[in-house]
Order: C-alpha cells, then sequence, then structure tokens
C-alpha cells in the first residue's frame, strides 16, 4: 500500500510539475497564435481595414519578440549544466563484485539497476541523474552511459530514460560488512523504480534544468549587455522554479516513501543493525578528519588512506566508548571493500578527492602537495608541524623584539636583539613562558599602625601599590596579558600571509590514480573549493595555544625523549615513554589566558623537560 501511495504521489506531483512548463510554453505561444489569427483575417478580408492593420503590426511584433525569448530561455535551460556531486567513478572491470551486487539487490526489489557506482568521501548515499544534454550524449550505438570515464552498466535504448548514478559514502564500504552495506543500499537502489518512470524523469530533468538555468543568469563577471539578457531570462526561469518547487518537493518525498516501502522486504533485521553502524561511521568519519586530515592537508601533506583509517578510528571509538556490541565478531565477517579489486588505488582516489572537497588542495601530488601514509604519518606531519609552528612563534618574537629569558649557567646576558634577528642563544621555551607570563604580586602585610598626629605623605598610596604596578607591566608598561594578545594578533596575521601566499599557486589539472577513472572534475568549477570546510577560521587564542603547544612538544621531543605520535580520534600527541602524558591542554590555556605559568612549568618538571634548552626547529 505504501508503495503504491508514493508512486502515485510522486506521479501526480510530475505531471503538476510538467503542467507548469506547458503553460509556460502556451504563454510564449499565445501572441503567435493571435497574430496568425490577424494575418490570416487579414489576407481573406474579414479583417480588413487601418486599425486591423496596426493591431497585426503591433501583434507580430510581440509575437516575434515573445518567440525570440522563449527560444532564448529555452537555450539556456537547455544548455545549462546542472549540479553534479563530484564523485570517483568505479569502473565494473574494477569491481565487478560490487556491480554483481547490486545488480542482484535490483533484481530482488524488481527495479531497473544503476546505471553506474560512483564513490564520495561521504558518509552518505544517493541516486544522481547525469543524463541533462549539457553533460554530453551517450557514446553512438553502445547502448551504454559513460559516467566520469568508467564503463557504466548497460542500459536500454533511449526510449526509456537511463537510470541513475548510484554515489555510494567510501566509509561505508571500508567499515560496513558486504550484508551491511546491502541493507544500507536497499531504499536507496530501490529509488531507480520512480526514477524509470517517464514523467517522473521529464520532470527531474526540467527542474534541473531551471535551477541550472538560474545559477548560470546570476554569475558575476560579465558586460552590461549580457548582465542584461541574462536577467530577464533569470527572472522567467525563477518565476518557474518558485512555481514547481512545491510540487518538486512533494515529487521526491513520494518516491523516498515508494523505495523506503519497496525495500522494507529485503533484509529487514539487518537493517536496523546497518543503520547503527552508520551512526558509528559518520562519528567516526568526523572525528578523522577534523583531528587526524586536517592537520595534514594545512601542512601540504594529504593522507592516502583516509578510509583504512576510519576502520582503525572507529575500532579505537568503539574499543573506549564500548558502542558497538559484538565488536569483535562483526569483524570476523567479509569487509565490503572485498568487493572493490584494488581498494587501495580507490581508496587514494577518495582520499584526494576530500582533500580538495574539505580544504581545497591542488588536483595532483607537488613539491608542496605530497600524500603520506599512515606510518610516516608521526614524522612526516606531527613532528614538521610542531616544529614549523615553534618556528613561526619564534619568528613573531624576534619581530616583536623579545628577549630570550634567564641565561644558562656560565653564559652572559646578551644586549637585546634587533626586530628581525635570531634569539641569540637559539629558541627556547623559557622565552614563551618568559613573555606570556604575568607576575602576581606578593601578599600584602598588615601595615602598622599609624599614629593620628603623624601626617600621611602627600604621595602615599595603599601599602605595595608601587610594586604592583611594577609586577603587572613590563619594562615598556604594557601588561602582559596585552603581550599575549599582540602576539596572537601577529601569529593570526603571519598565517593569514602563509595561507594567501600557497593559494595563489597554480592548480594543476587532476590525475587519475592507474586503472582507475579520476574524479568527476569536468562539472566541478576549482573556483568554488572548499565546497565543505571543516572548521571557521580559528581565533587568536586558538592559534596562540596551538604554537604553545607545538613549542612544548618541541621541547620534550628535544630534551625529554619524547617522541611524535597519532591518535586516531584526537590527531597528533605526544609520547613519553610509550604513553599519552594527560592534561597539557589545560595547563596551556592557563598560561595563555591567565599568564599563570606554575600549571605547565609542573608538569615540564615532572616529564623532566627542560625548558631553558634550545630546541630544532625546521
Amino acid at each position: 500500500m505504501g508503495v503504491e501511495w508514493g508512486a502515485h504521489t510522486a506521479r501526480s506531483r510530475a505531471l503538476a510539475v510538467l503542467r507548469i512548463r506547458s503553460r509556460a510554453l502556451a504563454v510564449a505561444l499565445l501572441p503567435a497564435a493571435v497574430a496568425v489569427v490577424l494575418l490570416v483575417g487579414g489576407s481573406t478580408g474579414h479583417l480588413d481595414g487601418p486599425g486591423w492593420g496596426v493591431a497585426r503590426a503591433v501583434v507580430t511584433a510581440v509575437a516575434v519578440s515573445a518567440l525570440l525569448s522563449a527560444a532564448g530561455i529555452a537555450l539556456v535551460v537547455a544548455r545549462s549544466r546542472p549540479a553534479v556531486s563530484p564523485t570517483v567513478p568505479v569502473a565494473e572491470e574494477s569491481a565487478p563484485d560490487l556491480y554483481r551486487m547490486v545488480r542482484d539487490l535490483a533484481d530482488r526489489l524488481e527495479v531497473p539497476a544503476p546505471s553506474a557506482i560512483a564513490l564520495t568521501p561521504d558518509c552518505d548515499s544517493w541516486l544522481e541523474d547525469r543524463t541533462h544534454p549539457a553533460h554530453g550524449p551517450p557514446r553512438p550505438g553502445s547502448g551504454e552511459e559513460m559516467v566520469g570515464g568508467g564503463r557504466a552498466l548497460p542500459t536500454a535504448h533511449r526510449r526509456t530514460p537511463a537510470a541513475p548514478v548510484l554515489v555510494i559514502g567510501s566509509p561505508f564500504l571500508w567499515w560496513m560488512r558486504v550484508g551491511e552495506l546491502r541493507a544500507v543500499l536497499a531504499p536507496v537502489v530501490a529509488g531507480t523504480g520512480p526514477s524509470a518512470h517517464p514523467d517522473i524523469a521529464a520532470a527531474r530533468r526540467f527542474v534541473r534544468g531551471l535551477d541550472a538555468a538560474v545559477a548560470v543568469t546570476s554569475a558575476p563577471g560579465r558586460g552590461p549587455l549580457a548582465r542584461l539578457v541574462l536577467g530577464g531570462a533569470g527572472w522567467v526561469t525563477r518565476l518557474l522554479l518558485r512555481g514547481c518547487r512545491g510540487h518538486a518537493a512533494e515529487m521526491e518525498r513520494g518516491v523516498a516513501a515508494s523505495a523506503a516501502e519497496r525495500a522494507q522486504a529485503v533484509d529487514y533485521g539487518l537493517r536496523i543493525v546497518a543503520q547503527e553502524q552508520v551512526g558509528l561511521a559518520y562519528a567516526g568519519w568526523d572525528r578523522l578528519l577534523t583531528r587526524v586530515a586536517l592537520p595534514a592537508w594545512r601542512m601540504g601533506r594529504w593522507p592516502s588512506r583516509l578510509d583504512a583509517g576510519v576502520v582503525a578510528a572507529l575500532t579505537e571509538l568503539s574499543r573506549r566508548d564500548r558502542l558497538a556490541e559484538g565488536f569483535a565478531s562483526r569483524l570476523g565477517e567479509r569487509p565490503a571493500c572485498d568487493l572493490l579489486e584494488e581498494p587501495g588505488a580507490i581508496d587514494e582516489a577518495t582520499s584526494l578527492l576530500a582533500a580538495r572537497l574539505f580544504h581545497g588542495g591542488p588536483a595532483e601530488t607537488g613539491p608542496d602537495w605530497a600524500p603520506v601514509d599512515w606510518a610516516e604519518y608521526p614524522d612526516e606531519v606531527v613532528d614538521r608541524k610542531w616544529r614549523t609552528d615553534a618556528a613561526r612563534l619564534h619568528r613573531v618574537l624576534d619581530v616583536l623584539g623579545v628577549t630570550r629569558g634567564t641565561p644558562e649557567p656560565g653564559t652572559s646576558e646578551p644586549d637585546a636583539p634587533d626586530p628581525g634577528a635570531s634569539d641569540p642563544q637559539g629558541p627556547t621555551l623559557s622565552r614563551v613562558m618568559d613573555h606570556l607570563t604575568v607576575e602576581r604580586p606578593e601578599p600584602e602585610p598588615e601595615p602598622a599602625p599609624v599614629p593620628e598626629a603623624e601626617p600621611e605623605p602627600a604621595q602615599s598610596g595603599r601599602p605595595g601599590a608601587d610594586r604592583a604596578d611594577r609586577t603587572e607591566s613590563d619594562e615598556d608598561g604594557e601588561p602582559s596579558t596585552a603581550r599575549g594578545a599582540q602576539l596572537a594578533a601577529r601569529l593570526s596575521a603571519e598565517l593569514a600571509r602563509e595561507e594567501a601566499a600557497t593559494a595563489a599557486g597554480p592548480t594543476a589539472p587532476s590525475v587519475a590514480p592507474a586503472g582507475q577513472g579520476g574524479p568527476d572534475l569536468a562539472l566541478w568549477d576549482d573556483g568554488a573549493l572548499p565546497l565543505f570546510p571543516l572548521q571557521p577560521p580559528r581565533t587568536g587564542r586558538e592559534l596562540l595555544s596551538d604554537h604553545v603547544t607545538a613549542m612544548v612538544c618541541c621541547a620534550a621531543m628535544d630534551t625529554a625523549g619524547a617522541m611524535p605520535g597519532l591518535d586516531w580520534l584526537d590527531g597528533p600527541s605526544l609520547l613519553v615513554g610509550g604513553e599519552r602524558p594527560a592534561d597539557l591542554g589545560p595547563r596551556v590555556l592557563s598560561l595563555v589566558e591567565e599568564g599563570d605559568p606554575a600549571p605547565l612549568r609542573a608538569w615540564l618538571l615532572n616529564l623532566g623537560v627542560r625548558p631553558e634548552k634550545p630546541v630544532r626547529l625546521v
């Protein structure tokens, strides 16, 4: 009953969309029809006279203008490229088992099989229609729909609409078992049934064409005449799109309801377990991207095995939080990535696409954009990131003219360096801590009683006031908290300049890995990258905390034998004796936000870190 109701709703709403298209065509043809009546009446002598002649001329001019405008708008709608999600196409030769599973699933659901399969670096799956004329015609006489360079599944001739492309979230393939993936894809594949209906397919193409035309007509950077012409076309297409919006939304709800009801008969019990794994996969994927991948992307390295990393991250998440019951027995089943012939090549392609979507990196490997394996991550990313941040911190201190702290025994106090000069004693953690420290005045002693007859000195104030004023200010009279804010502002400006210089570099064309089609970039505007930024810009305080933490880690590695490490859920981590030391973050915040170095000094003393020793920077 639910299948029939959803399909009926989708068809009725599709007809409503097509009626709007027909009405728009009728409005465009109405002046021409009136002009034909007037011209025929004049030629037969029934509508003769001066007034009818003027009417014929005016109506004919209006009809010609309306027809030309309608033809132009139709051309814009037909040639505009609808938005297509950037994906990594999977050819059938590289995943025959996956294609076979999808075909079998479509047969069980009694719906057409998808025309092709593609992967997206996200925790989602959907059907995507790529049959718009602007995307290019299929190969003549092949009976196949070519998508993203991969050979698609055989489809019927053009008398029936081509089935849409099945887009699968790549984390699902690596984390889920084969049965779980089939259960998750069942309602998605079931959506190809309504998509094969001619009315629904035509309505979808019309709405997607209008949406693409609105984007084209709203694009900036055109001349006055082009803006005028496209402005009129944009007004008409926006009017039509507003009229179709409600019907199109109800049509898609009907399609979704019909597909969900049809999929109830396929692996219903397993679908409940699979949906739990979807939520778990999303949580681990988000942590992996924001905590692990993002630090590497920011320094010009992209992890080449993100999908394999999500398995490690989710395993660690399940171990810590006990989110998955029967976890060990589940891992004994066949993973869905076994359905791929070369999972490593596909993982690398989706990892590069993820870097482009979420960070906006280049399309191919270069000197400043290189892949990194998980085994090399601690040394190639973590160590380098900390030392780069520490070097930036000391460069800013040099520009501010900040001197080093207390000299080591046996050395003399040098003169203050000029701004921009390097620290003569080398970069030390003490230099940073001393600059951010706010000295607290000693407790004020109880004032001695003063005889009433003795007059109070004219310049005297509260006892200890002068000493407190001196300790709360540095030599130049600038409060230490203000020095921290100034340091944070300088770091933000320095980092912004570095990122602007990196973004100004040329973007090379995409290069596909061996045996695989590259991402679908022909319909992808590189100027809009990143499409899905992971985090908003960091504040000055956050940047300062990150840089001070990096300096602490460098000092621990160089003076206490600590090592850089990778935590799958928290990202870069410091290892002392093979274990992560606790409570470093709050102690750094105490120094940065309150100017109190005591908690951090106690932490350093406990681990045997020498803050006065110079550290190695990049």
